[in-house]
């Protein structure tokens, strides 16, 4: 039997929900628990229509061995209702829109940043949206960068961890970081598959394991070759908490220190950037990631428009229940700290 992603994804929550100890089926008793949470998720995809036509058009039909689901705005809204969402910043997810040809990325790019501008506008209060940018042009990105955020007025923009094999630290990119830096622009690093699908063929989905690791590839490059560092003003959020890059953060010290000399600077780098939970909410990741950075560097995920809702709601409710999170904690999680982020996002009182 063949299961497409949200199949996939659905029986694999209701195993782990299985053999989770103390862990139940999140239900009516967890929509209570955060409806008055006022959830922001920064890890929201959306899959509209001309994005999936296009990949199409080239024979892309499939991510992740699955193929794309149906979305739509309302039905976005909906489930964000259900589970006490009350905002999400919107993205392009993978595989991206680069396959070889930069005449169709640039396209794609400005159809699919022009449609997420469409969205925030139909629904000011409840999206807003990152800019997915024409790489590996760099001279392309950087117009697109500059119509995306002073024109669309977009929140910022999502990088995948490779773009054809390169790697995020890579110093071929330094010229579109420094711009971002001087922007002071948010930066959601959200993972893809390694490129031509370099990795052991095991018969899991990629989206298991390989994209943990592509994560944790693109998070080394940048400690190679300093990028945090260099350009500090840069707000980066890196998907499903880190990959495994919070566990191997002494070989992070290591990578440092044999590429450049001087690894004394990684751990305040890597607390210093923003991780958020999407598909990550037990307290094993979730500890590290604290003690890492601290609740107050962690932001809500839920992965929304590939995991389906039953992961949502789930995540929800083991957040709520993994005893890592005090509820201060949690406040920061799910609100305070997006809104402090996202100038879009009104504080609220309880917030400050």
């Amino acid at each position: 039997m063949k299961l497409n992603r949200r199949e996939l994804l659905q029986y694999s929550i209701l195993a782990a929900l299985s053999f989770s100890p103390g862990l139940a089926a999140p239900g009516k008793s967890t929509q209570n628990l955060t409806k008055s949470k006022n959830i922001i998720d920064v890890h929201h995809h959306i899959l509209p229509e001309l994005y999936t036509k296009s990949l199409a058009s080239i024979g892309i039909t499939k991510t992740n061995g699955a193929s794309f689901p149906r979305w739509n705005a309302s039905k976005s809204i909906e489930v964000m209702d259900r589970n006490g969402i009350e905002f999400a910043i919107t993205s392009i997810s993978s595989p991206g829109i680069y396959f070889g040809d930069i005449g169709f990325t640039m396209e794609l790019a400005r159809q699919c940043n022009e449609y997420s501008a469409s969205i925030v506008a139909d629904y000011p209060d409840r999206f807003g949206a990152y800019a997915v940018l024409p790489l590996p042009d760099l001279k392309a990105s950087l117009n697109e960068l500059a119509y995306t955020l002073d024109t669309l007025n977009l929140d910022g923009v999502v990088l995948l961890s490779n773009i054809d094999g390169r790697y995020l630290g890579s110093p071929q990119f330094d010229e579109l970081f420094a711009e971002l830096d001087r922007r002071s622009a948010i930066v959601f690093i959200h993972p893809t598959e390694p490129a031509n699908k370099k990795f052991p063929e095991m018969h899991i989905p990629p989206s298991f394991f390989e994209f943990l690791f592509d994560t944790t590839r693109t998070v080394a490059s940048l400690i190679q070759y300093g990028t945090i560092e260099r350009y500090p003003n840069i707000r980066f959020i890196i998907a499903h908490a880190g990959g495994a890059a919070p566990y191997l953060t002494w070989k992070m010290v290591l990578t440092a220190q044999r590429s450049r000399g001087d690894g004394s600077s990684v751990i305040s780098s890597l607390g210093n950037v923003y991780y958020d939970t999407a598909l990550a909410t037990s307290a094993y990741p979730l500890g590290l990631v604290k003690e890492l950075a601290g609740a107050n560097h962690i932001l809500f995920g839920s992965d929304s428009g590939f995991a389906p809702e039953i992961i949502v709601a789930s995540a929800l409710y083991e957040l709520e229940h993994a005893k890592v999170f005090d509820q201060k904690d949690l406040q920061h999680v799910f609100s305070t700290n997006a809104r402090q982020l996202f100038s879009r996002l009104p504080a609220l009182v309880n917030d400050i």
